[in-house]
């Protein structure tokens, strides 16, 4: 009769050419069954693989080899749950859009996408500058995601049982208000771009020292703005009655779209988890990324009751367990602002490292370390990331373009210059040129570098040959043009010119756009084959959570994404004189709207 190790070196030969399975440390496996007691494994701690050979056929032909049954079949499980464990965990993540709801799993030792559904989210245009979307329609749209994506995983023939932890990610600063009682929204969620606010910013600028709407930004490293949820929150009492009621009556629960996830798919109202994270948190106006707490100053200033306010945690850690559904018992164990996750997901871990995600908005953002850097040339300063409850927190700097991907959903929607967002690129390509023309989309004022919510969109240089196609390149080109002056803003911020671009987003599938950036910026533009960056950061951070363990953050472990490179193709003269007639242009946008006027009335605020 052989020993448990020959068995396993055995068993090693016998499993050597089934490609279903990765190759493990074997020295590591036999420790692992040294260390156990006597080979006895105590119930079975593993979940079957999600293909491996039945333990009778692993057993027949150990018999047909040697003539005779396995010393112990218990060596034969644990050999094949050990490796399970090692190789095969899988990672939800929960990707809330501006625009969609996503939800991917990925290998986590890969980083490989196994399966995926995505569903659309509707948008409500209420009145002139108003965005809105129902807090309803979108928990309905995580629900679907979570079940078809594990349907999808049956039907590869995947455990679901392998799936060891989910994380969130979502569209920063939009605004709910919900009663914890009944578990219904009071108003529907308030769209970070939204501007309804700018009256209420206005009066807010005005009884700040000096009306300076940097006052906080030592506090929060944000301006006062249309963008921040602590306004569209003041906006929520100031005008909807079930909201104040449900506040004075101790009922009212306010988040961003994370905190109202996590609540609804950790129980909602019987004991769900009211919590967020600090990057989520520092978006809000109300949070200190000094003391790393709600601030009871500002919470005096925007008079925000601080009870109603969701407990923050870190970006990574267990805030609770799904409670049902295909995926209940899996702990919910990451959570990120959207535009943090992709800077994870990016793998920039390393101080001066940027990333710039293009979707609904374009958003540049650069860690500065373990300390804020405050922007002298109008960028944001947040919190990127604390992936762990005992670990230092880390910050970036900013650049947030609030229009991008949605200048091109204008064009089709509004304009019905195309049926696709895809036709786009093609109708660009054929001219190649904008011909002068320059579009300054500031449908919701102009974001960094200027914060002016009174900016409007504007098309300049249009003459008689002017036709869609140069239009359309002229869109693309305003993406690009945009994150140069936030680039430029963040270099001057930084001392130190970022040498290469990594990218991410919906629009960086449009190869034209990408060139066209590599070109206004004279730098390469990176952009990863993998393209799911924003969730992967959120499963990065839920696999990495203590108590989880599936996905090493350590040097030499996390995944190498493979990536197409864009070099600059025209030289820096031309560029220099493109990017002058688009700040030209910008000029040309500014002052065109004021909300003293129309929203003083009480019609317009209600």
């Amino acid at each position: 009769m052989m020993g448990c190790v020959e068995e396993l070196l055995v068993l090693r030969k016998l499993l050597a050419d089934r490609s279903a399975w990765l190759e493990p440390d074997w020295t590591l496996v036999v420790n692992a069954y040294r260390e156990t007691a006597n080979g006895v494994v105590s119930a079975r701690r593993f979940q079957r693989p999600r293909v491996r050979p039945e333990s009778s056929s692993v057993e027949r032909e150990w018999e047909q080899v040697f003539g005779e049954k396995p010393n112990s079949l218990l060596v034969v499980l644990f050999v094949l749950e050990w490796t399970e464990e090692r190789m095969e965990a899988l990672v939800a993540a929960v990707d809330q859009g501006t625009s969609s709801t996503r939800v991917l799993v990925f290998n986590a030792k890969t980083a490989e996408v196994i399966s995926q559904h995505q569903v659309e989210i509707k948008q409500s245009f209420p009145k002139e500058g108003w965005v809105e979307e129902d807090p309803e329609e979108i928990m309905e749209s995580v629900r679907e995601c979570i079940e078809k994506t594990c349907e999808k995983l049956s039907q590869l023939k995947v455990d679901i049982s392998r799936v060891k932890a989910v994380g969130v990610t979502n569209q920063r600063e939009t605004t709910l208000v919900w009663d914890k009682e009944t578990g219904e929204p009071l108003y529907n969620a308030i769209v970070w771009l939204d501007l309804r606010t700018q009256s209420t910013v206005e009066r807010l600028i005005q009884k700040a020292p000096g009306q300076n709407k940097n006052h906080f930004k030592h506090l929060t490293g944000l301006p006062i703005s249309t963008y921040f949820s602590a306004v569209k929150l003041r906006w929520l009492l100031d005008n909807v009655d079930d909201v104040r009621e449900a506040v004075r009556s101790g009922r009212a629960m306010f988040g961003t779209v994370d905190s109202w996830i996590i609540w609804n798919l950790t129980g909602g109202r019987s004991g769900g988890v009211h919590a967020t994270d600090v990057s989520n948190a520092s978006r809000t106006m109300l949070f200190n990324i000094h003391s790393m707490e709600w601030d009871p100053e500002l919470c005096r200033y925007f008079d925000i009751p601080m009870e109603i306010l969701p407990e923050v945690r870190s970006s990574s850690e267990v805030y609770g367990w799904m409670k049902s559904g295909m995926l209940a018992g899996v702990p919910i164990s990451g959570c990120l602002g959207d535009q943090s996750a992709a800077l994870v997901g990016q793998m920039c871990f390393e101080e001066g490292q940027a990333k710039n995600t293009y979707g609904t908005g374009c958003f540049l953002l650069r860690n500065t370390g373990y300390k804020p850097v405050m922007s002298d040339h109008g960028l944001l300063t947040t919190v990127a990331y604390k992936l762990g409850r005992h670990t230092p927190c880390c910050y970036a700097l900013e650049g947030s373009v609030a229009i991008a991907g949605a200048v091109v959903q204008w064009l089709k929607n509004n304009m019905g210059m195309v049926q696709t967002s895809s036709e786009i690129e093609k109708l660009a390509a054929e001219v190649g040129t904008s011909h002068g023309c320059y579009f300054v989309p500031a449908f919701s004022g102009l974001y960094a570098p200027y914060w002016e919510p009174s900016a409007r969109g504007i098309i300049c240089g249009l003459t008689q040959f002017t036709n869609k196609n140069h239009l359309a390149f002229a869109a693309l080109e305003a993406v690009c043009f945009q994150t140069r002056e936030i680039l430029d803003a963040m270099n001057q911020d930084s001392g130190v010119p970022l040498t290469q671009l990594r990218v991410d987003g919906g629009m960086t599938t449009n190869r034209l756009l990408m060139q066209l950036q590599a070109d206004i910026l004279c730098i390469p533009v990176v952009r990863p084959t993998m393209s799911e960056t924003t969730a992967l950061g959120a499963a990065v951070a839920a696999g990495a959570a203590e108590g989880v363990d599936v996905w090493s953050l350590g040097p030499g472990h996390l995944p190498q994404l493979k990536s197409e490179t864009f070099q600059p193709q025209i030289n820096p003269e031309e560029s220099e004189f493109r990017f002058s007639r688009w700040k030209k242009a910008v000029q040309k946008a500014m002052n065109w709207e004021t909300m003293e006027t129309c929203c003083s009335s009480k019609e317009q605020l209600q």
